[in-house]
């Protein structure tokens, strides 16, 4: 900072000369949009009636029942804003008080973890506005909030880059919450996913406040699927019903550019507040560049998918807009060198640095053959497994070769071994069976997006539309479920869409409901999972023999976007650190924080400031430590995210040493499962400034150690 203050302050010197010379006809650094940005719409919220945070619910109206509307199937753009920051900020959290909610976390709760806020809620301005390219096919959806009580003399920007597949508010409970009490502007963006639902029956889109509208809203759509008037007739009449979904559908791979995307927010977050506190120009009317990047602190933040734009953000950063970077989960896509190692304890890890599509493929085929194993029992949410659609997929695996035991038990145990050869922790076994059905999602998702598929492709027999919960047959929207998807979806198949197997033995049907046509067995669609999986290897795992004609044609375009999102580990020398769960089940430790944490220090070398903190007994979900058995062995990891961000901000304002990389060992509440005790602080003890040697991380040898 002092260097980057510095520069800055000799600008400001030069220009006072050049103003004392009869200079005073020099050009002025004014205030000028970004070009890629459309039309600004800025809104001020009184932090009464409707605030930033909170969309005027408060931490009371967080914690209870949804918010309604007067109108239920047109709903208003600020009633939707209001339901989208209610469903986004509880799904990242354990909204329960006796998990932390108003007493370690929550809007009342200061950045200090003091319960001092009362309802939270926090005045201010929030700017959005789509960036796109020209062409009207990107419409990355770019959001500013500055809270009213922006220290103009200490600024500082936190980015909030969605978490998973969400829409720009998919962060607001998490780096958003944290930046706004520590009155800084936050930069939010949907990175190009979000809430984009084209109805392709109905041809209707989401436009960016939320509505719901025509497709022929054209620029102003959130995303509308790239067909032409005859390809949608067609589409329609072959596969009626069906939604695009823009982070499956756009073409453009947008993981590639999650990174481009949260710097823009940072550039936005910029213009934003210099359109509000710049100093007004000559002219009287126009502002001036006052807070700049030389005298602006600016954290880097975000959680899972997030979070991995923030790190992919700092390594492109070439104009020194980021100066540090305090993420949790993070997804790290990085092709680690196979000289590097990692260790826990005195083990190797099975596997390491496999990318986010390899897992979800592994994951989705294995799944839900290994719930059925005796060890895995007692595992949370068990009853998301269907014991004999399981058993049919333990049966069709071995059929094809893809398991060798021939009893049910062992096959299951089996199963349990590959995942945890394939790098999963075995911390996270229990956590399994309560995740297939993400990766059930998540897998066909991620194939269209790599693979840069246009809906019409269906690729490996999938496809999204509504569909009967009891019975997976096909239906239709109604009209209040539509209007509301921008509240009640998260970006991937939700909101009362689900995931279709088009390839079923008697026709389209939700994939859960499918028989196989190769094995006649309702098997949780093993011809898909295997497909899936094929285009990540570019075999037939069945055969091992290589794909040819259509199949290997796709599998090289899925394999060609794999390789477009890996990060390279190199930071830049900004400090960072690092928080992520031993017991994720989503974005396992192995293929991401752990390699990161390799990759980074291998790149870096003696150079590198990245501290990486493993907290015990912490998974990918918090919102999931309200369900039964989740609640006795599982704390919160966003408590560790807090406190990520508040090391972070002091090292950088005041200097203070960045915590030593090292696993914290947190205490499960225990108890009943569905009743457990309250947590306390001495559930989750704080990273430590000296960890104690048994708890350290050490890079060397190219040799990652976590302890055991």
């Amino acid at each position: 900072m002092a260097i980057r203050n510095r520069i800055g302050f000799t600008s400001v010197v030069a220009a006072g000369l050049l103003a004392g010379c009869g200079g005073s006809d020099a050009p002025e650094d004014l205030n000028t949009k970004p070009g890629y940005l459309g039309t600004v719409q800025k809104t001020s919220y009184d932090g009464v009636s409707n605030d930033l945070l909170t969309a005027g619910l408060g931490r009371t109206g967080l914690a209870g029942a949804a918010p309604t509307y007067a109108d239920p199937a047109n709903p208003t753009p600020a009633e939707l804003r209001r339901a989208a920051i209610y469903a986004n900020y509880r799904a990242l959290i354990d909204p329960s008080a006796n998990g932390g909610y108003g007493t370690l976390y929550g809007p009342n709760v200061d950045n200090a973890g003091n319960a001092t806020l009362g309802e939270g809620r926090i005045a201010g301005d929030e700017y959005i506005a789509y960036a796109d390219d020209g062409s009207g096919q990107v419409n990355v959806t770019m959001m500013v909030q500055i809270p009213a009580n922006f220290d103009k003399a200490n600024p500082c920007i936190v980015t909030a880059t969605s978490s998973g597949s969400r829409g720009v508010y998919g962060a607001i409970g998490t780096a958003g919450d944290w930046g706004l009490k520590q009155k800084c502007a936050v930069a939010y963006t949907d990175k190009g996913s979000g809430m984009g639902f084209h109805n392709l029956q109905a041809n209707t889109v989401n436009l960016m406040n939320g509505a719901r509208a025509s497709a022929a809203a054209g620029r102003n759509s959130n995303f509308t699927a790239n067909l032409t008037t005859a390809e949608l007739a067609a589409f329609n009449a072959a596969t009626p019903n069906r939604f695009a979904l823009k982070q499956a559908h756009s073409q453009q791979n947008s993981e590639k550019d999650w990174g481009r995307y949260t710097l823009q927010a940072v550039e936005f977050a910029f213009y934003a507040l210099n359109d509000k506190f710049g100093d007004v120009a000559r002219d009287g009317t126009s502002r001036l560049n006052t807070i700049t990047p030389a005298n602006t602190l600016v954290i880097a933040s975000s959680a899972s998918n997030g979070g991995g734009a923030a790190i992919l953000a700092a390594e492109q950063d070439s104009r020194g807009l980021i100066d540090g970077v305090a993420v949790s989960e993070p997804v790290t896509e990085v092709a680690l060198n196979p000289a590097l190692s990692i260790r826990r304890g005195n083990t190797p890890v099975a596997r390491a640095g496999l990318g986010l599509y390899d897992t979800l493929t592994i994951g989705n085929l294995y799944q839900p053959c290994a719930a059925l194993s005796s060890s895995l029992a007692a595992s949370p949410l068990l009853t998301a497994v269907s014991p004999t659609l399981a058993a049919n997929r333990c049966t069709s695996l071995r059929a094809k070769g893809l398991l060798t035991a021939t009893t049910l038990a062992a096959q299951a145990d089996e199963s349990l071994q590959k995942l945890r050869e394939a790098g999963f922790e075995s911390d996270a076994d229990l956590l399994q069976a309560s995740h297939y059905g993400t990766y059930a999602i998540l897998a066909p998702y991620y194939a269209n997006m790599y693979g840069k598929f246009s809906v019409r492709d269906n690729v490996c027999g999938y496809s999204f539309a509504p569909t009967v919960a009891a019975t997976g047959a096909l239906t239709t929207l109604t009209a209040t479920q539509e209007a509301q998807l921008f509240a009640t979806g998260n970006g991937t198949p939700s909101g009362g869409i689900g995931l279709v197997n088009n390839n079923s033995v008697g026709g389209p049907v939700g994939d859960a409901f499918s028989v196989s046509p190769s094995t006649n067995l309702a098997d949780y669609n093993i011809d898909g999972a295997i497909c899936l999986r094929n285009l990540a290897t570019g075999t037939d795992i069945t055969t091992g023999q290589p794909l040819t004609g259509q199949a290997l044609a796709n599998s090289q375009r899925v394999r060609a976007g794999m390789a477009e999102v890996l990060r390279n580990g190199n930071l830049r020398g900004k400090p960072a650190i690092i928080v992520h769960g031993r017991n994720d089940a989503l974005i396992p430790v192995n293929h991401n924080s752990r390699a990161y944490f390799a990759a980074n220090k291998a790149a870096e070398g003696a150079a590198s400031k990245l501290s990486y903190i493993e907290i015990t007994n912490a998974n990918h979900f918090d919102a999931f430590l309200g369900f039964p058995g989740y609640d006795t062995r599982l704390i919160p990891i966003h408590r560790y995210h807090i406190q990520a961000m508040n090391m972070m901000y002091a090292h950088l304002k005041n200097g203070a040493a960045l915590p030593p990389s090292q696993v914290v060992r947190t205490v499960p509440r225990g108890g009943t499962p569905g009743a457990a005790p309250a947590i306390t602080a001495a559930n989750v003890p704080p990273i430590q400034a000296t960890p104690v040697a048994a708890n350290q991380i050490g890079f060397a040898n190219n040799t990652v150690t976590i302890p055991e």
